[in-house]
């Protein structure tokens, strides 16, 4: 498998609620770089390890939105880096708001696993 297609296959895993699948996609000390504008990210949003993403981050995303997922738009990649850019959409809980943001991620891989996650979304349109 490419790079490439391992994220591919996160996104798929991640879509179809297979997070076990995401899971063995990580290195077991990736950091993942989630952005300070989400609603329920506490200090600096850096987070390491697959058991710290999913207390810290994917287990907060049916707490402040319903419907929340992601629309890949493209990805591609070179070497070591894969960018995937496209929007996040559901509905802000807090404020009853739907929303449709723009998100890019940043993957990268060493050996098959995905070692860092680097996110850029437009938090101000998902807290409104």
């Amino acid at each position: 498998m490419t790079n490439v297609d391992v994220v591919k296959q996160a996104y798929s895993n991640f879509e179809t609620g297979n997070v076990a699948g995401v899971l063995a996609l990580f290195d077991p000390q990736i950091e993942w770089c989630e952005c300070k504008g989400m609603p329920f990210v506490k200090d600096d949003g850096i987070y390491i390890g697959p058991e710290a993403i999913v207390v810290n981050v994917f287990m907060n995303l049916p707490v402040y939105f319903d419907g929340f997922n992601i629309a890949v738009n493209e990805i591609f990649g070179v070497d070591t880096k894969v960018v995937m850019v496209g929007y996040y959409q559901g509905t802000n809980k807090a404020t009853g708001n739907p929303f449709k943001a723009n998100a890019t991620h940043v993957w990268t891989l060493k050996d098959g696993k995905i070692t860092h996650f680097f996110q850029a979304v437009d938090a101000a349109t998902i807290n409104s």
